[in-house]
């Protein structure tokens, strides 16, 4: 297991082929490593999709309201839902989108971001200062490069459990 300096700030997935450790950047982006850190001990995440999965470039999930597996998924619908928490205001910062990085996934308006998040799978600096950058995966990258590609996959993946470190 990587060392995991910060358990309260840092989040570790479950997906199918083991378990991806992510680092939140609080100082970056306060508002929406606490939104991940709300969501996650709230269970929404829980059996949420990979919705949106592109080879080359990342994969997106995070539609607490229609993209649980177990509960009203909607694949026509997943991608365009969020939590029933507030919008979250653009946290933009001189990160790079590198490889590797977690993205505020939203709609044309940069204050518009909620639940939803992508993982690049390659360096996208096309993004930079465009898209919060709240996150970094320190372990279990090959397990995010193994998820179901598809816009959406026919079979998606899901994210099995979300959990915040402090707490497992």
């Amino acid at each position: 297991m990587a060392e995991i300096k910060d358990p309260e700030n840092t989040i570790i997935i479950e997906l199918k082929d083991g378990n991806v450790v992510i680092e939140l950047l609080p100082d970056v982006a306060p508002q929406h490593s606490e939104r991940m850190k709300e969501l996650a001990r709230a269970g929404e995440y829980d059996n949420v999709a990979f919705h949106r999965v592109i080879d080359g470039f990342m994969a997106q999930t995070g539609d607490v309201q229609h993209g649980d597996l177990e509960d009203g998924f909607n694949i026509r619908m997943a991608g365009t839902g969020g939590s029933s928490l507030p919008n979250l205001p653009a946290e933009f910062s001189k990160l790079p989108h590198d490889r590797g990085t977690l993205g505020a996934a939203r709609s044309a308006n940069p204050n518009s971001a909620n639940s939803q998040f992508f993982i690049n799978f390659k360096d996208n600096h096309f993004l930079n200062g465009q898209y919060t950058v709240y996150g970094r995966v320190i372990e279990g990258m090959e397990h995010v490069d193994a998820i179901t590609r598809g816009e959406p996959p026919a079979n998606p993946d899901r994210m099995i459990s979300v959990k915040v470190a402090a707490d497992v």
